[in-house]
């Protein structure tokens, strides 16, 4: 196992100084280090994986020095673009250390939607000719620094991305001794339970990715209601609210509420103004802000510093809200059901779950084509 702190130590040795990306479980003790021991203008959690490698790119520019980018193996489509378009040889040759959690390594147990993505993790760096090094619990402190070296020495001399592909378990464990100063009445779950409790039985959820998913699924179980009615995006982080749009314009007829992050909403913005755009009436979505990448450590979103319900007004939306109270959100739910959308709704929410929180038990295909019936109706 890898000291998380000793890591930190030699890469700022060998002149990585500046920290960008998004949060992922498996570097979960890493990002927690790097958030309590970086000063915040040099460790930004940014919008999305390619974001992230966009900034990096401006403080090699700026600096003359390599920044660290982290991410998912997930976070991997997000980069392309920029790999391909920015970085590579053929175009500007701008160095970045790439440190990708390795989800759904194979012959490893995970959850379904990292299952391709595992499978293909490398490959995608051997198609994009970015040289990578395995980090994994069992390196020694002389394996793991020749690694850093090695890219460190790769970067200086080829001024191209290096990836640090890192598997479960490698780093020691860090936790955040930051609490939130935020506190508020509910917890996302309470939300949810509040939420489907004024559902009709023709509306439909879409999900985004991670807890929300989870305590959806646990909420209609413990109201021993189907799941037909819900599409749990349990990966495509920040999507849900296209899902959502695409379904709202095909059925007309249905109320499509899309049960969205801070986190998800975040990532690919520029949807909100396409929702927007499109004044599809039977459009309604709902923010559940707890300010936090919950799913993967709890490091922080900009979530509380930005207004979600303006931005969606000033995008086209007919009606936006925000609530923090129980008894507010009770209110503005009666007020959302019955408007004509695009509307939005922002609940803010403590971070954090229930320990004993569980996962679906219906597969992703099952899901999707229970869900694909009960719209066909």
């Amino acid at each position: 196992m890898i000291n998380t702190e000793e890591f930190y130590k030699n890469l700022k040795s060998n002149g990585i100084n500046f920290f960008v990306g998004v949060p992922d479980s498996l570097l979960k003790d890493f990002c927690s280090y790097i958030k309590e021991n970086v000063d915040s203008k040099n460790n930004i959690v940014a919008a999305n994986e390619g974001n992230a490698l966009a900034i990096a790119s401006g403080h090699y520019l700026a600096t003359g020095n390599a920044a660290l980018v982290y991410m998912q193996n997930s976070g991997q489509g997000n980069i392309i673009n920029p790999l391909a378009s920015l970085n590579d040889p053929l175009v500007y040759s701008i160095p970045a250390l790439l440190v990708i959690g390795w989800r759904g390594e194979p012959n490893k147990k995970d959850e379904p939607q990292h299952k391709k993505q595992g499978l293909i993790t490398l490959k995608l760096l051997e198609v994009l000719d970015i040289e990578y090094s395995i980090l994994t619990e069992k390196d020694d402190v002389d394996i793991w620094k020749r690694k850093i070296s090695k890219a460190v020495e790769y970067m200086k001399k080829e001024k191209k991305p290096y990836a640090l592909v890192v598997t479960k378990g490698t780093f020691s464990t860090y936790k955040l001794k930051e609490q939130s100063k935020v506190k508020f009445e509910m917890s996302r779950e309470d939300a949810i339970k509040e939420i489907i409790s004024v559902l009709g039985n023709e509306d439909t959820i879409v999900s985004t990715t991670g807890m929300a998913s989870r305590e959806l699924f646990e909420a209609r179980e413990s109201r021993k209601m189907g799941h037909e009615r819900d599409f749990l995006t349990v990966g495509s982080m920040g999507h849900a609210s296209q899902i959502a749009l695409g379904i709202a314009l095909s059925k007309p007829n249905k109320d499509v509420y899309c049960l969205d992050g801070d986190g998800a909403i975040l990532m690919h913005l520029g949807g909100v103004a396409i929702i927007g755009s499109q004044k599809v009436e039977n459009f309604k979505h709902i923010v559940i802000n707890n300010g936090a990448h919950d799913s993967v450590g709890g490091q922080s979103t900009v979530g509380f510093d930005i207004d979600i319900a303006s931005i969606a007004k000033y995008c086209g939306y007919t009606k936006t809200f925000t609530v923090s109270t129980f008894e507010d959100l009770k209110a503005y739910l009666k007020i959302v059901v019955d408007a004509k959308g695009p509307v939005l709704l922002e609940v803010k929410v403590r971070k954090g779950a229930r320990k004993d929180l569980g996962r679906p038990t219906t597969s992703p295909i099952e899901n999707k084509e229970a869900f694909m019936k009960f719209l066909a109706k």
